[in-house]
């Protein structure tokens, strides 16, 4: 039988189910996929406390609903940029950084079109993520904005699980525990 976090953010309940990692560890799973209301009200909650940025940035997947919200909710033509997984044929001159995630099991890669690296370039960036865990991602496109000479002016998420919770150099709305056996 499935075990559950029950979990509170941006005044809503879920219940996330618990996802073992390995022996010794469960992650709860945090999926906003499908989730109107939870991405719509989380969105809200995080412009609140993100510093004034130029464009969002996020990595595939998972981040894609929640920056499409902030930018939307932003308005004004506010433009989320999305790193791919793999490169794709449209895209130009594309640069890349490896990353790493709790959440998958291999080696991977981030990629940035040439067009978008430029229009990155010289802006305020805010880069957002579902959640923040062990940082690989983050730091991954931490490098793609560095590389296309963007300015970072805060990493956010909606939770923060594990030691993430710890770090003041992130904005998160809530504390996701890991779960050691």
């Amino acid at each position: 039988m499935a075990e559950y976090y029950n979990l509170k953010v941006a005044g809503l309940e879920r219940k996330l189910a618990k996802c073992r990692v390995n022996e010794h560890l469960q992650i709860a799973g945090f999926i906003m996929f499908s989730d109107v209301e939870l991405t719509v009200a989380c969105a809200k909650e995080l412009l609140k406390k993100a510093p004034e940025f130029d464009v969002i940035i996020t990595a595939e997947s998972k981040g894609i609903p929640l920056a499409y919200e902030m930018a939307r909710q932003v308005g004004n033509g506010m433009k989320y940029i999305v790193a791919r997984k793999m490169p794709k044929l449209y895209m130009a001159d594309p640069i890349s950084v490896d990353v790493r995630s709790i959440t998958t099991a291999a080696d991977q890669k981030l990629w940035l079109d040439r067009n978008e690296a430029d229009f990155i370039k010289g802006k305020r960036v805010l880069v957002v993520d579902d959640v923040i865990s062990t940082g690989e991602s983050l730091e991954a496109l931490d490098k793609l904005v560095k590389y296309a000479e963007g300015r970072i002016v805060g990493q956010a998420a909606v939770l923060a699980e594990g030691d993430a919770a710890k770090r003041t150099d992130i904005i998160f709305l809530e504390e996701l525990p890991l779960f050691v056996e």
